[in-house]
């Protein structure tokens, strides 16, 4: 497999494991998804929400325009149904964008500048990893906070998704 085609794959996968965690923060008791809890972004929707601006810059990097977006904490959504809307459009974009990929293009380095203000350099292919890499970090974030509840949180393993997509060696 080429690196473009594990970029793809990994970016289907990130989609997957979205919208496994987005359903079962949606299935359990109400009011849990935004109780505030200790942890970094207060929640299990901020938490989330923090994935999907993440999802944001990065887009904006990779397409070479500013993205306006002051702090990785800023809420764009509050509200889990508007965030699930929104983390599948950019979820379809980054499997689009990954489809179209070309060993050419994900060896091409692009420049940006992050929030805190230092200057940055990376390959397309690697901004591809460290964002679907970022997403498991903070999807195991949501994950933890499931024992809270208490509940248990959805499997969401890359052989889980393998298996289940029929792609198990």
């Amino acid at each position: 497999m080429s690196g473009t085609q594990q970029i793809s794959l990994l970016a289907r996968y990130n989609a997957w494991a979205n919208k496994k965690m987005f359903d079962a923060v949606a299935a359990l008791p109400d009011g849990e998804a935004l109780k505030e809890r200790t942890t970094l972004f207060k929640n299990m929707v901020n938490t989330l929400n923090h994935q999907y601006v993440v999802h944001l810059i990065w887009q904006a990097h990779l397409e070479g325009r500013e993205h306006g977006i002051q702090a990785l904490n800023t809420r764009v959504h509050t509200e889990l149904a508007p965030l699930w809307q929104a983390q599948q459009t950019i979820d379809a974009w980054y499997i689009a964008w990954a489809d179209a990929l070309t060993e050419a293009t994900a060896d091409e380095i692009i420049d940006f500048t992050l929030i805190g203000g230092n200057a940055g350099s990376m390959r397309r292919g690697d901004i591809a990893l460290h964002v679907i890499t970022h997403c498991s970090y903070h999807r195991g974030w949501v994950a933890d906070l499931f024992f809270q509840v208490p509940k248990h949180p959805p499997s969401m393993d890359l052989p889980v998704y393998l298996r289940e997509m029929g792609k198990a060696a």
